[in-house]
């Protein structure tokens, strides 16, 4: 059990040969953020998810909110992702047209390239605007992985950090994850990331760089061997936003057409 005690105090002069008597008050319990607001005293800054505290804190709100309904955080966590991706999706959907439109500008790309591989400068120039007559942002297609990442670095504080997921199963096979906190000890969860990670990037169009169609590719991999030791919560929520990832980009390739 880990035991945190730490007390500040403002500097009090104390005449020599007199007495000063201090009143102090101690909290003595779970490190839970619904208990330390009802403690009062400003406890629950106690609960510190460091540099995303601003960010960690409404969705582990969030995540209590949907637990105190359905009572399972291994549920709470898919419907966070739900919602998240349903928020995300006009930029998903953005994207998706950017990295359209780059694919059909390809032939005036290369013809670029090819006449100014000598002159990096004019052909950066040249490429830029391209990109600015067809309005297209080459980097659009990293839009909604980008605002991944603040997510990814809270629910991974907050699965370290919140008593709440400590030591709470999920049982949706059995007892196959005993520990959200912990690691998949089968590691499971993180290979099904890793595929279905895979097949959204095969269905994701890409622009026409082979070196990031490669990096691309190749992400997948690295993270999945990343992710076999993280919090089997935080798999989850990945897993699940591939797996949603994967239908949103069916969707918009049936019916969006650029």
């Amino acid at each position: 059990m880990d035991v945190d005690l730490s007390y500040g105090l403002s500097e009090i002069a104390i005449p020599a040969g007199s007495k000063q008597s201090l009143d102090m008050l101690f909290y003595i319990g779970p490190k839970e953020l619904k208990t330390l607001k009802l403690a009062g005293y400003d406890l629950n800054k106690a609960l510190d998810f460091g540099f995303f505290d601003f960010f960690a804190k409404p969705m582990l709100i969030s995540l209590n909110w949907i637990n105190s309904y359905i009572h399972s955080y291994g549920w709470s966590i898919i419907i966070l992702t739900v919602t998240i991706k349903l928020l995300l999706y006009p930029l998903s959907l953005k994207s998706f047209k950017s990295m359209k439109e780059l694919q059909k500008i390809q032939p005036l790309m290369k013809e670029i390239q090819a006449k100014y591989k000598d002159d990096k400068s004019r052909l950066n120039q040249e490429l830029m605007k391209l990109y600015s007559e067809h309005k297209v942002n080459p980097m659009g297609g990293c839009l909604p992985m980008l605002l991944q990442i603040p997510i990814l670095f809270a629910l991974y504080r907050i699965f370290l950090s919140a008593i709440e997921l400590r030591h709470t199963p999920f049982h949706i096979v059995g007892t196959w994850l005993p520990d959200l906190s912990a690691k998949d000890p089968y590691y499971i969860t993180p290979i099904l990331m890793g595929l279905s990670w895979f097949i959204q990037q095969k269905m994701t169009p890409m622009g026409g760089d082979p070196a990031q169609q490669k990096m691309m590719l190749f992400m997948p991999v690295i993270f999945t061997i990343f992710f076999l030791n993280f919090p089997s919560g935080l798999v989850i929520y990945w897993l699940v936003s591939n797996v949603l990832s994967i239908a949103q980009q069916a969707y918009i390739n049936r019916v969006h057409t650029i």
